[in-house]
């Protein structure tokens, strides 16, 4: 079971290295990679003093072509593409290689586990965080995450699935899993593609995620210029009935709360 981390790294993250010493600490060795599109000696520095072999994607950075380079980049199997700014539980390797010793690997779409908001340097579960944790329940039933139904299901009130927590079969869906147009929900939007296929979402529900919240995150940009309640309602859209999606959208809109 081949399996690679690699780290998208932009700028002079002061997170980095803490992403970093949570995916080569794994308690099972795993590949560990980097790629950038916005090099620098910050970022080198970093991938040299731990050993990481760092990529250089050409060309002006976006999220789309930055991702899909990252889940390009190694010859595994399974690809989790991290996050900067996040932080990996050292089993988090350990506990997906259980989950998927006990799945048929051609029917593994991808696999995800639970996560929780880190924000100033403070781990919390806030009612979002427990509102998505209850969408994505029924994951944990294999008979229920083999339902492209359930698997929608799970995403049609809010995007229940955190991207970093992700882990995709790369055998399965093969290269650039990232087609979305979209520029904040390209996950969502991608979660939603892969809903569709025959397969499963495997679920590990132990938080072995942290997902960072802090100004420079992409979310709060997006909602700072409000192009996030664009993309939010245009993924309502794929779901519901317009009128269905404004009733959504009023309450769905005070989970950006979460980044005042």
């Amino acid at each position: 079971m081949k399996h690679a981390f690699v780290i998208c790294a932009y700028g002079k993250s002061k997170y980095l290295e803490q992403c970093v010493k949570s995916v080569v600490g794994q308690s099972i060795p795993t590949t560990v990679l980097m790629c950038t599109s916005t090099p620098s000696e910050y970022i080198s520095g970093i991938a040299t003093k731990y050993g990481i072999p760092l990529y250089v994607r050409e060309g002006k950075n976006n999220i789309k072509d930055d991702w899909n380079y990252a889940y390009n980049l190694p010859d595994a199997d399974y690809v989790t593409v991290a996050h900067q700014d996040d932080v990996y539980h050292k089993d988090y390797v350990k506990y997906m290689q259980k989950k998927l010793r006990n799945s048929n690997k051609q029917d593994v779409i991808m696999y995800l586990t639970g996560y929780r908001p880190l924000k100033s340097g403070r781990v919390s579960f806030d009612i979002n965080c427990l509102l998505r944790a209850f969408l994505r329940f029924p994951l944990r039933f294999k008979m229920l995450r083999k339902s492209s139904f359930v698997r929608k299901c799970c995403l049609a009130f809010g995007n229940s699935i955190c991207c970093p927590t992700v882990t995709y079969n790369k055998s399965k869906l093969g290269q650039d899993v990232f087609t979305s147009d979209m520029s904040f929900n390209i996950d969502w939007d991608t979660f939603y593609k892969l809903a569709q296929y025959e397969g499963e979402f495997v679920y590990e529900s132990k938080c072995l995620t942290l997902y960072r919240i802090h100004d420079e995150a992409t979310s709060k940009e997006f909602i700072d210029n409000h192009n996030r309640i664009l993309e939010d309602t245009e993924m309502f859209d794929k779901f519901w009935p317009k009128s269905i999606v404004g009733i959504l959208m009023k309450f769905y809109v005070k989970a950006y709360d979460t980044y005042s």
